[in-house]
Formats: C-alpha cells, structure tokens, sequence
C-alpha cells in the first residue's frame, strides 16, 4: 500500500502520516480547518529537522518524507487512495459523517479505517456501504515513536483483512497486536484503573497526586505516574475516554469516571498543553515533593496495581487478545515496566485476591468485583 490518505492534521495525524512517509508511501493529509494542516507540516518540519541535528535521520532522509506529504484541500483529493485512517474528534456522529461521505469519492478497494481509541469499530462500519472494509488501526501517542498499533476487526470486516494491515504495521516497523472490538480495545481497558483508582486515592484524602505518582514510580518502576500521565495525554482526552468506556459497558461500575477528573475538565485544566493539570507548567513553577510515607507507598501500589492485574485476568479470560498479545500491548503501548500476567505471578495472584477482596469489604462496590478466572489462577 503506496497512497495513504490521513484525515485529520492535529498530533496524531501528522505523526501517523509522519510513519507512513518515513516508509516510502505518498501521503494526503486533510483536515477540515486548512490552517491546522498548514502549522502541523511546519511543526513535523521542526521535528525532523531536529532529528538531523541529532543524527538520528539523514538531510536526504528528511527532504524524502517531507516531499512523500502532499496537502488535500477536500475529501475528494483521497480518490487515488489505497488506505485511509482517520484521525479527528471522539465523536461517532462526526466520524461517520466523514466516511460516509468519503466512500463518494474511493475506490471499490480502498481500505478506510479509524485510529479511535474508544469508539467501537462495529458501530462505525456499520454505517457503511461496504462495511467490510472498515477497521481499527489505534496508533498511540506520540505514533512516531510509539510501537504499538491495535488492529481491531469489526464484526463485520472482511476475514482477511486484520493479518493484512498488521502484515503493513510491521513493514511500517511497528508492533502489532490484534484486538476485538470491545470499548477500550486492549491498552484502554485494562489501564482504565491506572488512572480511575489514583483518582479514587487522591477524592478520598488518602494520598496526594505527586504521592500516588512517586509510589508507582518508585516501586514499580512506572516511568510516569498516573497523574502525570493525565497531564501528558490530556485530562480532557483521560476523562472523554473514560467516560466511553464506561458508557459503553453499559455503565459497569469498573469503568465509573471521577467527578475530581470531569471538574478538571470543566475548569479547563487540561495539563501540559493549557499550562497546568494537576500540576503547574508555568514558567518558574515548582513541582511538589512527595511527602515520603513507606506504609502509604506500599498501599497505593498494592491497590492500584492488583486493579491493573485483575484487568488484564479478565481480558484473558473474555479472549480480548491472546496472552503474549495482553503483555506486549501493555508494555509497548503505555511502557508499562512488565506485562501485567507476569507481574501478577510474581507478587502471586492470591496476593492479589486478597487485596481486592478487602477493597470489596471496604467499599461494597461492584468497582473491586474479581474477575472468575483470578481465583483460579
């Protein structure tokens, strides 16, 4: 596949296109406000040409991507299209409009796909003519440098279809995992807890949010905590994808959003990129020092972690993905420090039992329900 159409010119569209030009495919990058796919081509100049600075491309290697990236002014400029993943809003009603739209203009062939994290893959092929060539290609941010890709099949994508895409991710050096089209996919649902139980910690007056991040970092080697981590992705993008896949799961109490999250959100503090989050990046600002607690550290680890586990139990159990497919996901998606099974072995599962059964006690929440298949183990 040479022609790679990408719809949508923010963050993860220019960095999606950025993966298929460096692979030698003629890319058209559309978005619907032109000025947006003119400052993103400025910005992935800045990067590459940071990247020659650093020697880790050649001048050559740059001009090549950067000529391989051509500017569509509408949807009909994809005619010549091979493969088409969209990259906008997280919203269905939008997304579909755009598809149905652009199956007007491609070929019988093409393949269209989404890089939603959350919105179900079934839902938006169904909304097509030719719903078998509709799939889930979920890069992850920055895509670049991330080497995760979810490949999601709908229920009704062509049998074939999922071994040929992930046949292009690899070619395009990335890796691959197949995923059914359940909400979240594989990194989104299993990490829901990473975020929702930290979040729960800190509501209830438990820890503070640089506690909860030193306590993941220093005892299990986490490269970000959980509040840091919101304040990278965005705690507007956090919360918008909670709250999917919550509704989703037909609100199963797991997935519940944090009120502390959706007030962030009103207030507009969405991290890095409004300038503070849970915490400040204004010029000058320090960042708050843990206050050191031993017992405290050891708690928020144990609880946040055994949700984690428990998670990706109940995704080897419902087949979301194979087990080598679960621990590769979690590592090269969100660099989690070990595959979660593994880690579950290791502190062992009964541990973990234990620790969400006293959850259960505690709170009598269907929240810390364990999954059949962990007592087993």
């Amino acid at each position: 596949m040479k022609y790679v159409g990408i719809i949508g010119a923010g963050t993860m569209g220019i960095g999606i296109a950025q993966v298929a030009a460096t692979n030698g495919c003629k890319v058209w990058v559309y978005d619907a406000n032109a000025k947006q796919v003119e400052s993103a081509t400025v910005g992935l100049e800045k990067t590459l040409t940071k990247l020659v600075d650093k020697q880790k491309i050649s001048a050559e290697k740059m001009t090549e991507i950067l000529a391989n990236i051509s500017i569509a002014t509408e949807l009909k400029d994809f005619k010549d299209c091979e493969l088409i993943i969209e990259a906008i809003i997280e919203n269905k009603e939008i997304k579909t409009k755009v598809f149905t739209e652009l199956e007007n203009y491609v070929s019988e062939s093409c393949i269209l796909s989404s890089n939603t994290s959350s919105i179900s893959i079934t839902s938006l092929g169904a909304e097509l003519k030719k719903p078998e060539r509709f799939i889930g290609i979920h890069f992850f941010n920055p895509a670049p440098l991330m080497p995760l890709v979810e490949v999601i099949p709908s229920l009704l994508t062509e049998k074939t279809l999922a071994e040929k895409i992930y046949n292009l991710m690899k070619e395009w050096g990335k890796t691959p995992v197949i995923a059914k089209d359940i909400p979240g996919f594989i990194v989104n649902r299993i990490a829901r807890p990473y975020y929702g139980e930290g979040l729960r910690i800190v509501e209830e007056n438990i820890a503070t949010p640089e506690q909860v991040d030193d306590a993941m970092k220093t005892l299990g080697n986490f490269k970000m905590g959980p509040f840091e981590l919101m304040d990278l992705i965005g705690v507007d993008v956090n919360f918008a994808v909670t709250t999917t896949v919550y509704k989703d799961y037909f609100y199963d109490p797991k997935y519940k959003p944090s009120l502390l999250q959706q007030r962030m959100s009103e207030a507009k503090l969405h991290g890095r990129k409004t300038g503070k989050g849970f915490y400040d990046y204004s010029e000058g600002a320090e960042k708050p020092v843990a206050q050191k607690d031993d017992a405290l550290h050891q708690q928020i680890f144990l609880r946040i972690i055994s949700m984690l586990i428990n998670e990706a139990v109940e995704a080897k159990r419902l087949g979301v993905a194979n087990d080598e497919d679960i621990e590769l996901a979690m590592q090269k998606g969100v660099n989690y420090p070990k595959g979660l099974l593994s880690w579950g072995k290791e502190i062992g599962y009964a541990k973990i039992s234990e620790t969400l059964q006293n959850l259960y006690e505690e709170y009598q929440e269907e929240r810390y329900r364990q999954s059949p298949l962990l007592r087993k183990m």
